[in-house]
């Protein structure tokens, strides 16, 4: 195996918490371009996150011997391991955070796919199933009121998903 996803996984991770630190600052900041800035971060911050996600997957699909070119995907992992009939708790552990519309790997998820979308205005409550990130990034013009709550958020995505990349990375070498 190359490691390539490994390193780029790791990268990825690196880069979500440089970014987080730089939200850090810019919520503390009392420039101008504050909100501009927060934004940006939130924004970026999701999508190191899904790359790095993205990678993992790669990573997992290298580990199986995988052609890791047409992993894009949880579903299109799945699809080689259907095609294998090879079983893994990497894929049964994803499989089951990506469906639970509570895990902190939904919420990421969505919270990177309404970076996609746009509303004019400030609909919906954070629940259980909806992030206050996601919320965050579809409006225009947010307020700002949930800046330090996206913050813990996305901190706490971070450290469930370094965990996570630890735990199943430690159980594919013991394989």
């Amino acid at each position: 195996m190359s490691n390539v996803y490994l390193v780029r996984t790791n990268q990825k991770i690196n880069f979500a918490r440089i970014h987080l630190d730089a939200l850090t600052v810019a919520q503390d900041s009392t420039k101008w371009s504050k909100h501009n800035e927060i934004e940006s971060y939130n924004e970026s911050i999701l999508f190191h996150l899904a790359s790095a996600y993205g990678s993992f997957l790669r990573e997992v699909a290298e580990k199986y011997s995988f052609d890791t070119s047409k992993v894009n995907t949880l579903a299109d992992l799945e699809v080689m391991f259907e095609a294998s009939g090879q079983e893994s708790p990497e894929r049964i552990e994803l499989v089951g955070l990506e469906k639970s519309e509570v895990s902190w790997l939904h919420k990421m998820l969505a919270a990177y796919g309404a970076c996609w979308k746009a509303l004019d205005n400030h609909s919906e409550a954070a629940s259980d199933k909806v992030s206050v990130s996601e919320i965050h990034v579809v409006q225009i013009n947010p307020n700002h009121a949930e800046d330090s709550d996206i913050l813990a958020e996305y901190k706490q995505w971070l450290n469930e998903f370094r965990s996570l990349v630890e735990r199943l990375r430690s159980d594919m070498q013991e394989w």
